[in-house]
């Protein structure tokens, strides 16, 4: 099961990093008009900073903070856990470990994402389960077991290229899934509490 998560994993890095970057600012945009709409003014969402050949946030980031909706990003704590600061605009942003941006506000504690009504989380690959592939640095599959502890049932969604909602990938019995893919082409509701279907442009 690692052998064949590592192997997806290369595979999918070195696709993303194939991508020109018009391709990815088009995707980006795209994504910002799609995911936007998954949170109502007045609402939290939790989400993170792309970097690298991700799918681009920083458009999304400022679209939701433009509707009033709070949004909550990571700080990567030394055991490998988060902890949460509010997005202030780009420029309250700083470079950070492992090549992470990273919120310089207040720190508001690791239970603050249990206040999000959305919780975005990164990945590689989700499949029509709503099962994600990971970077397996395991950050978010303790972003999950909080959730579960705290009973809070935020939507759960992915941001992703096109290609990269998958008929399957590999899993474990203590993978969780996510509710929704985000590609540039729509909402893709998946998993248990939305059944897999195709994409529901939004925005």
């Amino acid at each position: 099961m690692h052998n064949e998560k590592a192997e997806l994993r290369t595979r999918l890095l070195a696709e993303r990093r194939a991508g020109s970057a018009p391709s990815r600012e088009a995707a980006a945009a795209a994504l910002a008009d799609h995911a936007a709409g998954l949170a109502e003014p007045g609402q939290t969402v939790a989400a993170y900073v792309s970097v690298g050949a991700e799918p681009g946030t920083r458009p999304l980031l400022d679209a939701l903070a433009g509707r009033g909706v709070r949004v909550l990003l990571p700080v990567l704590l030394a055991d490998n856990d988060l902890d949460w600061a509010r997005y202030e605009g780009p420029e309250g942003l700083a470079p950070a470990a492992r090549g992470l941006l990273e919120p310089t506000g207040p720190r508001l504690g690791p239970e603050a994402v249990t206040a999000a009504s959305v919780v975005l989380l990164p990945g590689l690959a989700v499949d029509r389960r709503g099962l994600r592939l990971g970077r397996g640095g395991g950050s978010y599959d303790r972003v999950l077991a909080r959730l579960a502890r705290a009973g809070a049932h935020p939507l759960l969604a992915t941001l992703l290229y096109e290609g990269e909602l998958l008929d399957c990938v590999p899993a474990e019995p203590h993978d969780l899934p996510v509710d929704a893919a985000v590609t540039p082409s729509g909402v893709h509701r998946l998993g248990p509490r939305g059944r897999a279907g195709g994409g529901v442009p939004k925005g």
